[in-house]
């Protein structure tokens, strides 16, 4: 953490490096892009809370994933707002080892829960008459929390690492925000122990929660082809369309960012990778699951009906 004897106080984001006029627009895609976040996501989470039929194991989950999506996305996109609105591209050390820890466990946790939501759509579409007793809500509460604790040993771990590590190469971060490969780039003291441990962790993170969904879908799909009828099949399989959407866009760009390390990728690429999971698919979310799901749209109408009604008195 020296430089030239001295303590690294704070980093300089660089972020994408634009000229001003550009910059400017990019600030208002941003905003636009987290305003649509935090309504999609806020809104499902009422939605759920508000209509007797979502009260259900897979909602219980969804409505932790908007939550997630909401702290996902506010851990990054206020701070880079306020980069390109004002040029403050500073944060201090803290901040940043702050931000790489609340990253780290939403992202983590993510992972865990979209493994759990892929267990919960295991047991409803193979064992539906066992549905209501293995799924009680005292089991989802430990799945949940188990999601997060598992998250928050990864975070801790992954931020120790991270940050007991020398920076004297130089305070600037070519990148928008705290992660790893950009940080790991300023390093002047050997990291090759603390990557491995990084990247191991990492490894057992998306590759424990892929099997489980993997194995999760394996029977499931037994399950859908043993119906005779085409209706049937068509109906089971939309209760994990959406699910299956969500999986294959979070676990697609973080496989992207952190299995393949550094080799064969720019940080340019990892750029429009990350605005990618940290800013657009939190904001798709909430579209994919309402789009899809036949209870969440008709509870969608139930609502506006009543907005109408209320309106109308």
């Amino acid at each position: 953490m020296e430089k030239n004897g001295t303590m690294v106080t704070e980093f300089i984001l660089l972020g994408f490096q634009l000229p001003a006029e550009l910059q400017m627009g990019l600030f208002l895609v941003f905003l636009v892009l987290y305003f649509i976040t935090m309504v999609g996501n806020l809104g499902m989470i009422v939605l759920i809370q508000r209509d007797p039929r979502l009260q259900t194991p897979m909602y219980f989950f969804l409505c932790h994933l908007s939550f997630l999506d909401i702290c996902y996305s506010s851990v990054i996109v206020p701070q880079f707002l306020e980069t390109l609105g004002t040029d403050k591209m500073a944060i201090t050390y803290e901040c940043c080892a702050t931000q790489f820890f609340f990253f780290t466990l939403c992202a983590s946790t993510e992972c865990f829960l979209l493994a759990v939501m892929a267990y919960d759509r295991y047991v409803a579409v193979c064992n539906p008459l066992l549905y209501a007793t293995a799924m009680t809500p005292q089991t989802c509460l430990g799945l949940v929390t188990g999601a997060y604790a598992g998250a928050m040993v990864n975070a801790v771990i992954r931020t120790g690492c991270t940050f007991s590590i020398s920076f004297c190469k130089s305070n600037h971060v070519d990148f928008f925000f705290c992660d790893l490969p950009p940080l790991l780039k300023l390093a002047c003291s050997d990291t090759k122990l603390r990557e491995r441990v990084i990247y191991l962790l990492a490894f057992l993170v998306i590759t424990t929660s892929i099997s489980v969904i993997l194995i999760s879908y394996f029977f499931i799909i037994q399950a859908i082809l043993k119906i005779r009828t085409a209706g049937g099949k068509a109906k089971t399989f939309s209760t994990c369309a959406s699910h299956m959407t969500a999986v294959a866009l979070f676990f697609g760009t973080l496989i992207f960012i952190y299995l393949k390390g550094n080799m064969g990728k720019s940080l340019g690429e990892d750029k429009i990778v990350s605005v990618f999971y940290t800013v657009v698919i939190p904001m798709l979310n909430p579209m994919i699951y309402s789009l899809r799901n036949k209870e969440v749209k008709e509870a969608l109408k139930k609502a506006f009906s009543g907005m109408k009604v209320s309106q109308a008195d």
